[in-house]
This record gives structure tokens, C-alpha cells and sequence, in this order.
């Protein structure tokens, strides 16, 4: 079990926190973090993002959000893609 988690809204160009791009964490463990990426079936997978945004190498912003704003992104993910990550805005 991570000790903290940090979560991340993507945003940039006409997105904002209230309508992101997407939303990715990062878990810190005792040995060393790991990030993830919410994926439009609403599980989590491993993703570079965060250290690319780090290292400057990412074309998005990264916007810190509280675990209650994170659990609103993925309200508003299940009402744009439905409940189980079928596009409804496609």
C-alpha cells in the first residue's frame, strides 16, 4: 500500500481542471514512487508523464488536485465516456 498518493489533472490549450485532458498519480512507496494514468475504462496503468513533465519533456501542464477533486475528474470521465469507458462524446 503506497504511503502517499499525489494526483495530477492534465491540462493545456483550452483545458482546465474542471474539463482535463486526463488525470494521473503518483504512488510513494518505502522503496520509490511509481505513477499511473487513469485509462478510459477507469483502471490505472503505469505512465512516463509525471517525469516527463519533470523533466520539461511533456507538451501538457500538470496541475496538483486534492483526492476530492481527483474523485470529481473521474465523475466527469464516467459522464463523457459512460461507466464502463465507451465514449459518449464520440
Amino acid at each position: 500500500m503506497p504511503n502517499k498518493i499525489t494526483y495530477y489533472a492534465i491540462v493545456g490549450g483550452s483545458n482546465t481542471v474542471d474539463d482535463p485532458r486526463g488525470l494521473v498519480r503518483r504512488l510513494e512507496h518505502d522503496d520509490g514512487p511509481s505513477d499511473e494514468a487513469l485509462r478510459d475504462n477507469f483502471s490505472w496503468k503505469f505512465t512516463p508523464v509525471i517525469v516527463e513533465w519533470e523533466r520539461g519533456d511533456f507538451d501538457d501542464e500538470l496541475v496538483e488536485v486534492s483526492h476530492e477533486q481527483a474523485s470529481k475528474i473521474i465523475e466527469y470521465f464516467r459522464q463523457k465516456w459512460g461507466p464502463y469507458g465507451q465514449r459518449l462524446d464520440s
